[in-house]
């Protein structure tokens, strides 16, 4: 599923315009993307979390080549999922099982 998709499901099911469901999808984006630049944990309950992760410098090698190279320490973007959707997975249930208003 690709934003666009993303921005449709959730006008249909919220019953929001495209433009306000557009607006909330890029919200949210832009709301995990900041707390992961500070560094902070985004947690979604019954969701998941997003958090960073420090990679730390480390030699490699080239694929083309076979040269060694040394590839820099950088920050990673980690989801981790909930119970909740481990679960689901393993079950392969449905993910409206999640929404509160539905239960």
């Amino acid at each position: 599923m690709n934003r666009d998709e993303l921005v449709e499901r959730v006008a249909a099911r919220s019953y929001l315009t495209r433009a306000e469901a557009h607006r909330a999808v890029e919200a949210v984006f832009t709301i995990i993307a900041d707390s992961a630049i500070r560094g902070e944990i985004a947690s979604v309950n019954r969701f998941g979390s997003f958090s960073v992760k420090l990679a730390p410098a480390r030699e490699g090698r080239n694929p083309r080549t076979g040269d060694r190279i040394w590839i820099c320490a950088k920050r990673k973007l980690i989801f981790r999922p909930s119970k909740a959707i481990k679960d689901l997975l393993r079950e392969g249930g449905e993910a409206s099982s999640l929404d509160p208003h539905t239960q």
